[in-house]
């Protein structure tokens, strides 16, 4: 499915939004996908002689990609989910410049406004990333 879709889902624009497509979405699992180019501008100080991205953007797509899945359960147009926590998160494996990472998220439960889930990140089908988080959905202040 097209960036338009995730336009509309999330708030998060270039260059912080980290997910390029949607492969796949039900109503408590959806799977994204996200290129790293190289002319990223975090590469050029993330080890310039060895550039790779950083975790906690891998952490922040697996976000990205649960508010979009949470997108579509609000059930209220001004609700938008924030992260209220992280646990378990585990680095597996370097994300180079030029790879492609597919994300895939799940809903483990959900209590009122508050969504519990699990982040995986993999490359060419290795595991990069692992997180569970949570989030809750709220609203602007007016």
């Amino acid at each position: 499915m097209s960036l338009e879709k995730i336009l509309a889902a999330i708030p998060h624009r270039p260059p912080f939004l980290f997910l390029d497509e949607i492969v796949e979405q039900s109503a408590d699992r959806i799977v994204c996908r996200k290129t790293f180019s190289p002319d990223e501008a975090f590469y050029q100080g993330h080890y310039p002689q060895f550039p790779l991205t950083p975790g906690v953007l891998l952490c922040e797509a697996a976000l990205q990609a649960g508010a979009v899945l949470l997108a579509q359960q609000a059930g209220d147009a001004e609700a938008f989910p924030v992260a209220t926590r992280m646990n378990d998160v585990k680095f597996k494996r370097i994300v180079k410049p030029g790879e492609t990472v597919t994300i895939e998220v799940s809903v483990s439960e959900r209590l009122a406004d508050a969504f519990f889930m699990t982040g995986k990140v993999t490359v060419e089908g290795k595991l990069a990333a692992r997180l569970d988080f949570a989030c809750a959905m709220t609203k602007s202040p007016s």
